[in-house]
């Protein structure tokens, strides 16, 4: 066992957390309370999730469903982050985008079985990763227009599609969504040993086996990511996912 479960841990779990806000307050930061909110929420849906698990693995049904609902939080989630407006639910193409195909070809090629043990771990980690960078990528791309509206506009008066002008300005800065995983990916090793590197040790598997569960892991993860990220800044571009007072291509007049 890597951690004890006993008051010793969440003693310092809660110190943790606090020290946390406290950090974000002082520095001013403007997380303080998403950041106590989010350890809280972290808690309380670990416990559930691990009192439940335990019935989701043995039903087909059961599994699908939570796989489901896995996949409904993540858009909710990475939608209402980017806009807060109606268009937030376009955040589910970019994520079943990028997870869907990794998943089948795992299932069709017997690498994964359907089996909940195997299969909500893998989906969580690549859906987690799709919700991630269309998160950030989507915040960027908006909010990069947003800032350099007179660019857009310049690229329209050369004669560029509303479109390939909202795409030169956005590109760029969205794609840095994919930075994170391609920071851990080529230091994976030499600075970090993941989790899924360190759950197959502590799971009795030899350091070979641990390693290549780790290695698909991080490239499967800079495949959904890359379509993506991909994904939601062309949804931007052709204002499929746009902002309060900032009209999509489509709904100009």
């Amino acid at each position: 066992m890597l951690l004890p479960v006993n008051l010793t841990l969440g003693a310092v779990l809660a110190v943790l957390l606090v020290a946390a806000a406290t950090v974000a307050a002082v520095a001013h930061l403007g997380r303080s309370r998403d950041i106590a909110v989010a350890g809280v929420r972290a808690a309380v849906q670990l416990a559930v999730v691990s009192l439940a698990i335990g019935w989701v693995v043995r039903s087909v049904p059961l599994l699908l469903a939570f796989l489901a609902l896995m996949y409904a939080v993540a858009v909710r989630t990475a939608g209402r982050r980017i806009t807060a407006n109606g268009t937030w639910w376009w955040a589910g193409l970019p994520i079943a985008a990028g997870v869907l195909p990794v998943v089948a070809a795992l299932l069709l090629t017997g690498l994964v079985p359907l089996k909940g043990i195997t299969l909500i771990p893998v989906t969580g980690i690549l859906i987690g990763g799709a919700l991630s960078v269309t998160s950030v990528g989507g915040r960027r791309a908006l909010d990069e227009l947003e800032q350099r509206r007179g660019e857009v506009e310049a690229g329209l008066a050369l004669g560029l599609l509303d479109r390939d002008a909202r795409l030169e300005v956005a590109r760029a800065p969205a794609s840095d969504a994919l930075l994170p995983g391609l920071d851990q990916t080529r230091t994976v090793g030499l600075v970090t040993l993941p989790g899924a590197f360190v759950g197959m040790l502590l799971g009795g598997a030899s350091p070979v086996e641990a390693g290549a569960v780790q290695l698909f892991v991080l490239v499967a993860l800079m495949a959904v990511q890359a379509v993506a990220v991909a994904l939601v800044v062309e949804l931007v571009a052709r204002g499929r996912l746009h902002r309060d007072g900032a009209q999509g291509p489509d709904e100009r007049p």
